[in-house]
């Protein structure tokens, strides 16, 4: 556009924003959440355990004290999710995020067994694909450890960026990684990279959590597959380095679901010693129910079929409403995953946080700018994550029309601003 157009087309697109602020909109795509017709599909599973029930599994008393590994049939359930033996797992509370917490604070407290505890260390840093997940950044930071931000390509973490700093740097101590349909990108690690990953050299406490939250999320028959880096690692003798964790967080009932924990024989056997000093038992209850529900992974891909059908057309509608008002434009990308529970949406340098702003304006609400970065520092100001599943289909092309309005604005301000300058 030539200067004059230019500001033509940016008073219109002001108008646009006036009108549609006037709407008085209130719609909400900030957080990862199933809808409530989703969680309605698991609501069959509370019938299961009435007054008259087994409540036994395998000779276990699910009602009283005891077992704090979890349920024989749960345990088989995590490791067929995690893909380690079932008597390498721990199935605890419904936070696979607390399990997380827990394991990295005991090793702030008392080190890597035969090494030194992190908090005595001059400096501990940690490697955060990003965009990544804002929870995970949070984790480690509140133990005042340093999050290195690694940037994140279509085969997953930029691996010549993170062999280069962990070979180069001991106090590198761990790594952050959502390996299937990443938060907030939707891409699945690749064979290679979950290879480089398993052999790269590193500090010998050095720990990767592999939060495989979205294992079986997938949005077509076919989904994406991923290497199970267990089997890599213990080739080469580094099966201590995965942390592996899940849930059924957004499977059965969000906050009431059951977490997983997998790892080497070793690491298990260790963090469980920690982990009973102040935990009996987890809800064995909970366990039996989810366990019943979900006899194995069979049930639970005809259970997640459901989910997808609730979920294509919400990701559909993200593809369909940004192709169709920002498609050829070049101000904005996105991803397409094929799974999972995000789209990552990129503007031009500079843009995230006067589109998230300029969003809020016209009602509705997205991830704060920055907040798929570490403390909040997205380098180049560029990233927005799109969560589709909680609003009707409806509601949810509502609020894209909300946001390629507000990228289309401020792309053309900033070009203008550029011309100025």
């Amino acid at each position: 556009m030539g200067d004059d157009e230019l500001a033509r087309a940016i008073e219109s697109l002001k108008a646009e924003v006036e009108e549609v602020k006037a709407q008085g909109l209130k719609l909400d795509m900030a957080r990862g959440k199933p809808s409530p017709a989703q969680v309605d599909i698991s609501r069959p599973m509370l019938d299961l355990l009435t007054s008259d029930a087994d409540l036994t599994d395998e000779g276990i008393d699910c009602s009283n004290y005891g077992c704090f590994e979890g349920i024989p049939s749960a345990r088989r359930l995590a490791g067929a999710f995690l893909g380690v033996p079932a008597d390498q797992t721990i199935v605890l509370g419904s936070s696979s995020l607390n399990i997380m917490q827990s394991v990295l604070i005991h090793y702030w407290e008392k080190g890597v067994p035969g090494y030194t505890p992190w908090y005595k260390l001059p400096r501990v840093k940690w490697l955060c694909p990003s965009p990544g997940y804002d929870r995970h950044f949070g984790l480690t930071q509140d133990l005042g450890i340093e999050n290195i931000p690694v940037r994140m390509t279509d085969e997953g973490p930029d691996m010549d960026q993170v062999e280069y700093l962990c070979a180069s740097d001991d106090s590198i101590k761990g790594m952050f990684c959502v390996p299937k349909y990443s938060n907030p990108t939707g891409i699945t690690y690749s064979d290679e990279t979950v290879r480089r990953l398993a052999v790269m050299k590193a500090a010998p406490d050095f720990r990767i959590v592999w939060d495989n939250a979205y294992a079986v999320h997938d949005l077509f028959d076919e989904g994406d597959k991923l290497l199970n880096i267990h089997d890599v690692a213990r080739e080469v003798g580094n099966e201590d380095r995965i942390l592996e964790v899940a849930s059924t967080s957004k499977i059965t009932f969000p906050g009431a679901g059951i977490a997983f924990f997998g790892s080497s024989a070793a690491n298990v056997e260790e963090v469980a010693r920690t982990l009973q000093v102040g935990l009996i038992s987890a809800n064995k209850l909970n366990q039996l129910m989810h366990a019943r529900f979900l006899p194995d992974l069979d049930a639970v891909k005809a259970h997640m079929a459901k989910h997808a059908e609730f979920l294509r057309p919400r990701f559909a509608a993200v593809e369909e409403k940004l192709t169709e008002g920002l498609g050829g434009l070049g101000c904005a990308r996105w991803t397409h995953p094929r799974g999972g529970y995000f789209v990552s949406f990129d503007g031009p340098r500079g843009s995230a946080k006067r589109i998230w702003q300029l969003c809020a304006d016209m009602g509705v609400t997205l991830t704060p700018a920055g907040a798929t970065w570490p403390d909040g520092n997205d380098p180049d100001d560029t990233n927005l994550r799109i969560a589709p599943t909680y609003p009707s289909v409806d509601e949810l092309k509502a609020a894209l029309d909300v946001l390629v309005l507000a990228t289309k604005l401020v792309s053309a301000e900033l070009a203008q601003e550029e011309r100025v300058a």
